[in-house]
């Protein structure tokens, strides 16, 4: 019998391979269980790995196995308690070790527990969500390149022959070859002829003349009409360009009427949507907007972390995110997504005008709209007004957050991924 034992040190990474075809293989079960985890976790700790456990009866395979052969007892090393022909009651209860009342039937096994790495934690989280309606093109993590003409080079592909250059470049090498010999060819013949009207015909001199011509023809006639030096083939490069571009616009009401309460669960949500762009989508830009009863461009920084408050006048925001598509984003060469937060209360006078500049200037525009109404109470004049931009444009979206566990669900069904149909 042979014996293959593997004495290579173990690599770093050596068993990656294997963990990817394991998460494959209970992809499901796995995503139960981050979808379970989540509920339970705050937006602080969404980043975090997670232990997570496979029912035993999910990873059991078969296997064949080379048996002993016949009838054998045996003691093992050890034991202290049991005597060749003593049986071995099975162990009572099920699954997990102990913790429950007594039973006098049942059998089973432990839990399979492993833990998921911080990325794999999150690959699993946001694996079924995506930017919706991204009808232009298709916006992926993987670079695109072009292949670009690039001049040309003496090497290559027959099939990248480039016949003008290389006739052109045959016919200078035969011009700068045979110009030196033409031109002692035309004095030769020029001598001979003078030398003929003085000289017999069989003067030695003549004979000697009439060798070097036919010399200098034979040199001009023996530069060939195409050498492999002339060849040219059309050389092209690949070259990267800039993916499908997509902003993401991020509206978040901080006025007097949004309490800490409200403005945290706005946050949360907003840092979200924030983990899963940065993480999913390469090249995109990202702009936050607030606003109480004016509205301006903040960084990241100020727009999750300031305390800023004031009155409300929601039409402020949505102007100056006109104003930056404009300027910035043309719609025909961006993909325009925009996402806002609220709790509704909003200018009685000002909701219909900001009805009016989302079906006239923004929703013609933009792939996706996502209004959030943050508020445990009824709905809010904003609300019934963003309702008419609903039953106009298929691309806006609304859902309402009542309380911070409704984040997670809200966000998910935003941001699912749609039907190819």
């Amino acid at each position: 019998m042979s014996r293959i034992v593997d004495k290579r040190k173990n690599g770093k990474n050596r068993s990656a391979v294997n963990r990817r075809r394991f998460l494959e293989r209970y992809k499901q079960q796995i995503k139960k269980a981050v979808a379970d985890a989540v509920a339970n976790r705050s937006i602080t700790d969404i980043e975090q790995g997670e232990r997570v456990g496979i029912p035993a009866r999910d990873i059991s395979e078969p296997s064949f196995r080379h048996g002993p052969g016949g009838r054998r007892e045996t003691v093992h090393p050890g034991n202290k308690e049991y005597l060749p022909g003593d049986k071995i009651p099975r162990p009572r209860g099920g699954a997990g070790g102990g913790g429950g009342k007594a039973s006098n039937e049942g059998e089973g096994l432990d839990d399979f527990v492993f833990e998921l790495s911080k990325e794999e934690f999150m690959e699993f989280f946001f694996e079924d969500l995506e930017l919706p309606n991204l009808v232009k093109r298709k916006l992926t993590a993987v670079k695109t390149h072009q292949t670009v003409r690039a001049g040309f080079t003496t090497d290559g592909s027959p099939a990248n022959i480039n016949v003008i250059r290389s006739l052109r470049s045959a016919l200078g090498r035969r011009i700068a070859l045979r110009t030196p010999y033409l031109r002692r060819l035309r004095e030769a013949e020029a001598r001979l002829e003078a030398l003929r009207e003085t000289l017999p015909e069989d003067d030695p001199q003549l004979r000697e003349l009439e060798e070097e011509i036919r010399h200098l023809r034979f040199k001009v006639n023996a530069i060939p009409f195409l050498d492999p030096v002339d060849l040219r083939y059309n050389h092209r490069v690949t070259i990267p360009v800039p993916n499908t571009q997509a902003v993401m616009f991020c509206l978040m009401d901080v006025s007097g009427s949004m309490d800490q309460a409200k403005k945290d669960m706005a946050k949360r949500f907003f840092i979200l949507l924030y983990l899963f762009l940065t993480r999913t989508y390469e090249r995109i830009d990202i702009v936050f907007l607030c606003h109480h009863t004016t509205a301006r461009e903040v960084d990241e920084e100020e727009f999750f972390y300031s305390r800023e408050t004031g009155g409300t006048v929601v039409s402020s925001v949505l102007e100056l995110m006109r104003d930056i598509i404009a300027e910035r984003y043309p719609p025909e060469e961006w993909n325009l997504y925009a996402a806002q937060a609220s709790d509704g209360d909003n200018w009685y006078d000002d909701s219909p005008r900001c009805k009016e500049i989302l079906i006239n200037d923004i929703m013609p525009k933009v792939q996706y709209y996502a209004y959030v109404e943050i508020t445990p109470e009824h709905h809010q004049s904003l609300w019934y007004e963003y309702q008419d931009v609903a039953a106009a444009f298929p691309q806006f979206a609304m859902q309402r957050i009542d309380g911070p566990q409704d984040i997670y669900p809200v966000f998910r069904e935003l941001f699912k991924k749609q039907d190819p149909a």
